[in-house]
C-alpha cells in the first residue's frame, strides 16, 4: 500500500519564543511523509556518489597517465568534461522517451548498463593495458547513461510527491548533490592516494547498482495520464518539436531559464575539472587534499539546500536566479587568487552555496510551472548545455597550459560576470517571475 498524504503531515505549525511563533522548520517533511520521494532519494544519493567518485577519480588519473606531456591541463579538463559530449545526440531522445515510457523502469535499464561499464572499466585500470584513452572512451559512454538517467530521475520527483510539497522536496533531493559531494571526493582522495584507483570505480559501480535496488520498489502516483499532444502519436521528431513549440508559444520563460542556466553550468562549471592541477601548482597538495577541496563544496552546496528546505525562498525566485549567478562569478575570481589552502576551502564552500542555490531555485521553478507532459522534455533541454561544457573546457584546458590554473580560474569568473550582468539588464521574464 502506497503512504501518501495531501500534504506533510505536521504535530504543530510552529514554535513560540518570547510570545512570538515562529515557523516549523520543514526540512524534511517531504522525506518523511512519501515513501516513493524516500526511494528515489536514496537512489539519487547513490547515483550522484558515483559521479563525483568519477570526476575525482578520472581527473587524477588521466594527470598521471599524461604525466610529463607538456598539455596535462588540456587532458585533464576534456577526459573530465567528455560525459557532457554525448548529450548532444541523447538529450532529445531522452525527452521523448521520458515522456513517452515508464520513466522508473528506463532509469533502472541504463543505471544497469552504466554498473557494468563501471565494474570492467576497474579491471581495465587494475591492468598494465590502461591508456588515457581509455579513459576517454569509459567517460563517452557512461556519459551516453548520464545524459539519460539524471534528467529522468529530477523529473521523477514530480511524481512521487504532490505539487504542494514539490519545492520541499526538490530541495531535499539536492541534498543527494551537495551531501555526496562532501562524501565521494573526501573518500575517493583518500583511497586514490593510498591504494590506487581501482576501487573507486568499484565502489562507482556498486553504486550505480544501489540505484537500481532503490527504484525496483519505488512507485510514481503522481505521473500524468494526459496526453503529449497530438504529436505523441506520429514521431519522436514531431515529440521534440511539440516540446520546443509548447515553451516558446506559452512558457518562453523556461528558455530564459535555459539561457542563463549556461552560467553556473557551462562557464564557471570548468573549476571543477581545473581542482587537480590547482591544486599541485598553487597550493602544493596531492590527490588527498584535492579529494578535500573537492568535498568542501559540498559543505557550501549542503547549507544551501537546507536552508531552501527549510524556509523556502525569500524573495522571487528569478531574482535569486540572477543573483545567484552573479554572486557565483565573483566567488570564482576571488577563488583563483587563493594561495592559502584554508582561504581556498572557505571561498570554494561560497561559491558552492551559490551555485546550489541557483540549481535548486531553477530545477523547482521548471518541475512547479510546466505540465507533467512537457517536464522529460523540458529538463532535457536544460541538460542539454552540458553539452558544450566538452569545447568550453577544451578552451579553457588549452589556457591552462599556456598560462596557469589560477589565471584560467579568474578568466571564467570574469566571462560568468559579464554574461550575469547582461542577463540582469535583459531576461524580464526571468525576473519577474515569483
Amino acid at each position: 500500500m502506497l503512504w501518501v498524504h495531501s500534504k506533510p503531515p505536521t504535530r504543530f505549525e510552529g514554535i513560540f519564543i518570547f510570545g512570538i511563533r515562529l515557523p516549523r522548520p520543514r526540512t524534511m517533511d517531504s522525506w518523511v511523509a512519501y515513501r516513493d520521494f524516500r526511494f528515489l532519494w536514496f537512489a539519487n544519493f547513490c547515483a550522484f556518489t558515483g559521479q563525483w567518485l568519477q570526476l575525482l577519480s578520472i581527473g587524477w588519473l588521466v594527470k598521471e597517465l599524461s604525466a610529463g606531456s607538456g598539455v596535462g591541463g588540456l587532458l585533464v579538463l576534456s577526459a573530465s568534461a567528455l560525459n557532457t559530449l554525448p548529450g548532444l545526440a541523447v538529450n532529445p531522445l531522452t525527452g521523448v522517451l521520458g515522456d513517452r515510457l515508464d520513466r522508473r523502469k528506463l532509469a533502472i535499464v541504463v543505471q544497469s548498463i552504466a554498473a557494468v561499464l563501471a565494474l570492467g572499466f576497474a579491471f581495465l585500470v587494475d591492468s598494465d593495458y590502461i591508456r588515457p584513452w581509455h579513459a576517454y572512451a569509459y567517460v563517452l559512454i557512461s556519459g551516453c547513461c548520464l545524459a539519460i538517467t539524471q534528467p529522468i530521475q529530477q523529473v521523477m520527483i514530480s511524481n512521487t510527491v504532490p505539487r504542494g510539497a514539490l519545492t520541499n522536496a526538490y530541495a531535499i533531493n539536492t541534498l543527494t548533490v551537495t551531501g555526496t559531494r562532501i562524501f565521494g571526493p573526501f573518500v575517493g582522495g583518500i583511497l586514490i592516494a593510498s591504494i590506487g584507483f581501482f576501487w573507486n570505480f568499484a565502489m562507482e559501480a556498486a553504486l550505480y547498482l544501489g540505484v537500481v535496488l532503490m527504484l525496483i520498489p519505488m512507485r510514481t502516483p503522481y505521473t500524468s495520464n494526459e496526453p503529449a499532444g497530438p504529436s505523441r502519436r506520429i514521431t519522436p521528431i514531431a515529440d521534440i518539436r511539440d516540446g520546443l513549440l509548447h515553451l516558446w508559444r506559452q512558457q518562453r520563460e523556461v528558455l530564459e531559464i535555459a539561457l542563463i542556466s549556461v552560467i553556473p553550468n557551462t562557464i564557471l562549471h570548468p573549476l571543477w575539472f581545473l581542482l587537480p592541477l590547482f591544486t599541485v601548482e598553487v597550493l602544493q597538495a596531492h590527490a588527498d587534499m584535492g579529494g578535500y577541496l573537492l568535498a568542501i563544496t559540498g559543505v557550501g552546496g549542503l547549507i544551501s539546500t537546507l536552508c531552501i528546505a527549510t524556509w523556502g525562498f525569500p524573495f522571487r525566485r528569478g531574482r535569486i536566479l540572477v543573483a545567484t549567478c552573479i554572486l557565483g562569478s565573483l566567488s570564482t575570481m576571488l577563488f583563483s587568487q587563493c594561495s592559502w589552502l584554508w582561504a581556498a576551502f572557505l571561498v570554494l564552500a561560497v561559491m558552492s552555496f551559490f551555485q546550489a542555490y541557483f540549481r535548486t531555485t531553477a530545477g523547482t521553478l521548471v518541475l512547479t510551472i510546466v505540465p507533467d507532459q512537457y517536464r522529460a522534455r523540458t529538463m532535457a533541454l536544460l541538460a542539454y548545455e552540458r553539452s558544450s561544457l566538452i569545447g568550453v573546457s577544451i578552451l579553457v584546458g588549452i589556457l591552462a597550459d599556456f598560462t596557469s590554473a589560477s589565471i584560467a580560474i579568474l578568466a571564467i569568473g570574469a566571462l560568468g560576470l559579464s554574461l550575469s550582468l547582461a542577463c540582469l539588464a535583459t531576461l524580464r521574464r526571468v525576473r519577474a517571475l515569483q
